[in-house]
């Protein structure tokens, strides 16, 4: 969670996990913060006290098959909302921005075939149980349920839903994004399907954050996806910077690709970095964290 104006105590927490925001510019005359637990109500409104905005953006993202999906991924991300909606509601926050993602949007059986997705499409809660997307169902029924809480009680919330998000590392450790593109380079598995992917730079996305927080007129949800490209397309571009990587071969061509539209957003007043940029930014991050090394 994030907060747009100073808390009334603070938390001090320095440990590996967090010790790069200290490292911020101005860090240390602006930053606060603080440890919350988003199952824990009171720590959330500890936090957001004295707030006039608050950005909710944490929610786990499995690596691998989860066990108990239940524990491990819905209840974080549902009733960790819940907690920070209630929470900013009991403090008369003026605006809450949700980060949802867009799989909340693209996993629907019964959207057209060949529309373009856009907000008013939503991922299908019993098609994402039926087929065990275990995190597509925890974002899908946590901004639903965003919506529903907002509108029962006159809370301005917004979401953004982003894409595949790819550029220059701000935390020290691999995310699940980071090892899509590793994956890409190191050539980490013998096949993957060629498939359409919609990758968005995560300073686009940090833009896109303030200009949904910022503009009065912003409201409901906005698809943030910038570039639609196949994995062919990502492995021929960043061979043509970087050719002596590992690249996956064997790419299976799929005959599954929605493409999503992000007019909203721009609308709005949001522009994008072209993706070649991202793509040799997010490398020359990779290569200078020494992530790619092992």
């Amino acid at each position: 969670m994030a907060t747009m104006s100073m808390p009334l105590s603070e938390i001090h927490v320095c440990d590996n996990k967090n010790s790069h925001l200290k490292k911020l510019e101005n860090a240390l005359e602006n930053l606060q913060l603080f440890k919350a637990d988003l199952l824990d109500y009171d720590s959330i409104l500890e936090a957001a006290a004295g707030c006039e905005g608050v950005f909710h953006v944490a929610s786990p993202v499995p690596t691998t098959k989860v066990s108990n999906p239940e524990v491990e991924v819905i209840s974080p991300a549902v009733t960790g909302t819940q907690n920070v909606l209630k929470a900013c509601s009991a403090l008369r926050v003026k605006r809450v921005v949700v980060v949802s993602s867009v799989v909340a949007v693209t996993l629907n059986p019964h959207w057209p075939k060949g529309k373009v997705l856009d907000e008013e499409c939503w991922s299908d809660p019993e098609h994402c149980r039926m087929t065990e997307n275990w995190y597509y169902l925890a974002k899908t029924l946590a901004e639903a349920d965003a919506f529903k809480y907002a509108k029962e009680n006159d809370l301005d919330v917004v979401t953004v839903c982003p894409s595949m998000v790819l550029g220059p590392l701000f935390q020290p450790t691999a995310n699940f994004s980071t090892l899509f593109l590793i994956n890409i380079l190191k050539g980490l598995r013998e096949s993957k399907e060629n498939r359409l992917y919609h990758i968005v730079d995560v300073r686009d996305v940090a833009d896109a954050l303030l200009l949904v927080y910022q503009k009065p007129e912003a409201s409901g949800r906005y698809i943030c996806a910038s570039h639609p490209i196949k994995i062919r397309e990502v492995i021929d571009t960043l061979r043509s910077v970087y050719p002596n990587y590992n690249y996956l071969n064997n790419l299976t061509d799929v005959d599954y690709d929605h493409l999503m539209t992000s007019e909203k957003l721009k609308k709005l007043g949001w522009k994008c970095r072209p993706l070649k940029e991202t793509l040799i930014n997010t490398v020359q991050s990779y290569e200078e964290a020494g992530i790619l090394d092992n």
